[in-house]
């Protein structure tokens, strides 16, 4: 359990951040080498499909389209679709410290998160879900880095399995 006087690095977690949006990005591009190779393109055009399309979500979509044809086989199928589940897993975190404000406590205590995005229910909306800035969330990010890590040996071993253009 985390001590509620114990005060957080805001610097260090800020630098944190930092890590897991260049492990995510980084991961996140080599979806241009499965998007190649799942639709018989060129890298240079593939690039050209993953920037045009500016959500993740969007990317995501395509390349698990491209891998639900005929034309791919079952075994190719089920490793792409493990890997971008296994993105979309981490994209929450994500999203949670890349969308949203940080409030300061005016005693001096540790910051919060307040999303910056509205979660429109049945009959109500959602917003400005607040999550603390602890060690449990230093902890989920660090773990969320780690992951991405993994996710991303696992993305280039499926680029040479299936011979996709690098």
């Amino acid at each position: 359990m985390t001590d509620p006087d114990h005060l957080i690095d805001f610097d260090g977690f800020l630098l944190l951040v930092g890590k897991l949006n260049y492990a995510w990005t980084n991961t996140e591009s080599l979806l241009i080498h499965l998007i190649a190779g799942l639709s018989g393109m060129d890298k240079e055009t593939a690039t050209v499909v993953f920037l045009t399309l500016n959500t993740t979500r969007a990317r995501i979509d395509l390349v698990e389209r491209l891998s639900k044809l005929e034309k791919t086989s079952l075994t190719e199928r089920k490793s792409i679709l493990s890997l971008t589940g296994r993105i979309l897993s981490q994209s929450a975190l994500r999203n949670r410290y890349n969308h949203c404000i940080y409030a300061f406590d005016a005693e001096g205590g540790n910051p919060r998160t307040i999303l910056m995005r509205i979660a429109d229910r049945k009959d109500k909306l959602m917003m400005g879900q607040v999550n603390p800035l602890n060690d449990a969330a230093l902890e989920d990010i660090e773990a969320a880095i780690k992951e991405l890590k993994l996710i991303n040996h696992d993305i280039w071993r499926t680029i040479s399995d299936f011979g996709y253009p690098v």
